[in-house]
């Protein structure tokens, strides 16, 4: 939405579809709206939660045209995340930078199927009758950074809590990195709940303590049980974080907020420091609004914010279907009505009737010459591109044949080298082994060789790693290990400034 798009709205309804509740914000003050309806000069912004859309990354190369980027995404999509065909599921991306990558292009894809969009918003609709923005709803937080809301760099960690959601969300460097779903939402909370105490309770009862009673000062019998509730959740919360350095390369978290739409007096952000050892803080921040309520749906106030960045600021993943019409004049419907009105006022004029009359018909022929030159441009352009798909046809099943016939080939090969592997178990045994230990101690493999002189074994694995005290505790285990098996050797280990990683040479030699 740029600017002067936004100045011609005069409110903003943010909508939660899945309790059905709204939040009106007028200027700076924001407040529940009971009672929403349609309004003309009203943006109306909602979310998708994290369990109705697939997140995944995916590469392109960057030899793809801008105009067919979006097919090529499409298509990435359902080949590698093994979608269903029978759904046209709608797709959604927000670019990544990767410096280090100069022969593709990464980006995070949002996947939603239209039906779930159908039946969450339905309800809404009725209401509102237009949805200018749905967003899957990790994407809302990028406005913390636009609004300096959070002024710290480096990798953040936002948690939130819900009735029928839990999510966890991942920033590094103010760019979103990755979503996790998590299966504490309240209703999930309350059955594990009920399951650790060994009796059912109310619902009500459980959202009462959690919201009400401080675990600290409390001497409930319900607080053992939410203690061992909150150690599975921030069990899981870690595990999540553990995969997250790996995967995306991240040396620590700065930071970890937690919350829900649900205000609590126990300090969560104080527990799950301690657990964690990273340094937390509550999800709630300081959005600079007016508001009679004591606590707001944290969604809800990003999702204002949201509405007030500019489209270059914003990550433009929509995937609303309920936009408004175009303006009356730009509809055909509306064009016709002004020509006809034209006519009529030119037929009632009564000295230049005959002469309007004429101008009228002249006016009409124009248009319908006009359209019938771009509806005669359309079809030849796409003539054009079916001609160009049907070469692209035999090309690919030309491609296809060749690719059979490869894969016959390499079926061939991978018989051959699968009946080489059967021969030599004990090789595979001995990797299998050092691997298990590599992954003990964290240290990663570039690769290694296999030789045998003068009947000796002899095996070189190149290690690499972040730490040189890993490489030397690893040397330390197996020797102790595999001692009479193996005799280890490691010369020296040196960083490489370009990777900004340690490596070495580790040689075994099979006594």
């Amino acid at each position: 939405m740029s600017t002067s798009y936004q100045h011609s709205f005069s409110s903003i309804l943010s909508v939660n579809p899945y309790k059905e509740t709204y939040y009106k914000s007028v200027s700076s003050f924001l407040n529940e709206d009971p009672s929403p309806g349609y309004a003309k000069d009203q943006f109306v912004i909602s979310y998708v939660n994290s369990k109705e859309f697939i997140n995944a990354q995916i590469e392109i190369s960057k030899n793809i045209p801008e105009e067919d980027l979006y097919d090529a995404i499409y298509n990435k999509a359902y080949d590698e995340l093994a979608l269903d065909q029978a759904i046209e599921y709608r797709i959604q991306y927000v670019e990544i930078f990767n410096a280090l990558d100069e022969n593709n292009r990464h980006f995070n894809v949002f996947i939603v199927d239209p039906l779930d969009i159908t039946n969450t918003f339905l309800p809404v609709v009725e209401q509102v009758k237009y949805i200018d923005i749905i967003i899957p709803s990790p994407l809302l937080l990028k406005s913390l950074y636009l609004k300096e809301i959070i002024e710290t760099s480096g990798a953040h960690c936002f948690i939130y809590l819900q009735e029928n959601d839990a999510f966890l969300v991942i920033y590094d460097n103010e760019e979103y990195t990755y979503t996790k779903s998590l299966k504490y939402s309240f209703k999930e909370m309350y059955e594990r709940f009920c399951e650790l105490y060994g009796e059912r309770i109310e619902y009500e009862d459980f959202l009462d303590f959690y919201a009400n009673v401080n675990l600290k000062d409390t001497q409930s019998d319900y607080k053992e049980y939410f203690i061992k509730l909150y150690k599975e959740i921030f069990a899981n919360i870690n595990d999540i974080l553990t995969y997250a350095k790996r995967a995306f390369e991240i040396e620590k978290f700065e930071h970890v907020y937690i919350g829900s739409n649900i205000d609590t007096v126990t300090k969560l952000d104080e527990m799950l420091e301690v657990e964690l050892s990273i340094a937390s803080s509550e999800f709630n921040f300081d959005y600079g609004f007016e508001s009679n309520l004591n606590y707001i749906d944290q969604l809800h106030a990003l999702m204002h914010i949201y509405a007030n960045l500019s489209s270059e600021e914003r990550y433009e993943a929509n995937f609303t279907q309920y936009e408004r019409p175009p303006k009356f004049i730009q509809r055909e419907s509306g064009k016709l009505i002004v020509l006809t009105a034209v006519s009529l006022a030119i037929a009632l004029s009564y000295p230049v009737t005959y002469w309007t009359l004429t101008y009228a018909q002249r006016l009409q022929e124009d248009l319908l010459k006009q359209s019938f030159k771009e509806v005669h441009n359309l079809k030849i352009t796409r003539e054009a591109t079916l001609k160009n798909r049907i070469a692209d046809k035999e090309r690919i099943l030309a491609l296809l044949e060749k690719e059979k016939k490869e894969y016959i080939d390499k079926k061939n090969t991978l018989i051959k080298i699968h009946q080489v592997k059967v021969d030599y178990p004990m090789k595979a045994k001995l990797l299998t082994e050092l691997t298990k230990d590599l992954n003990r101690f964290n240290v990663r493999t570039e690769g290694f060789t296999y030789e045998e002189k003068q009947n000796t074994k002899h095996l070189t694995i190149h290690l690499i790693s972040s730490k040189d005290k890993r490489i030397t505790k690893l040397l330390a285990y197996i020797t102790k290990v595999h001692e009479g098996k193996l005799n280890f050797q490691l010369d020296k280990i040196t960083f490489d400034k370009e990777i900004k990683k340690y490596i070495s040479e580790l040689k075994v030699t099979i006594l």
